[in-house]
């Protein structure tokens, strides 16, 4: 989906779509021909890393990152609070 501008979020219980729509600049952080980054975050994250975690945090990395847009399912669980912003 990200080709739409938008991200599936989830299904409900009768049916509805949640989406969230990406900007320009977000979609073409991603879309970058050449680049090797993982698809649920805007910006660039190691695609095959084991673990990501908050810089300045408590966690163990072995990668860490700063403020990060999740456009996708936030395996790393860096969107604490669901917002759409991981270490934030």
């Amino acid at each position: 989906m990200i080709g739409t501008g938008k991200i599936i979020l989830g299904i409900g219980a009768v049916g509805a779509i949640a989406t969230m729509a990406l900007s320009p600049g977000e979609l073409a952080q991603n879309s970058q021909t050449g680049q090797n980054c993982h698809p649920s975050y805007s910006g660039c994250l190691k695609p095959n890393a084991s673990d990501y975690d908050c810089r300045g945090g408590s966690g163990n990395g072995p990668y860490y990152t700063g403020k990060v847009r999740v456009i996708g399912p936030d395996v790393f669980g860096l969107d604490r609070d669901g917002d759409g912003w991981g270490c934030e």
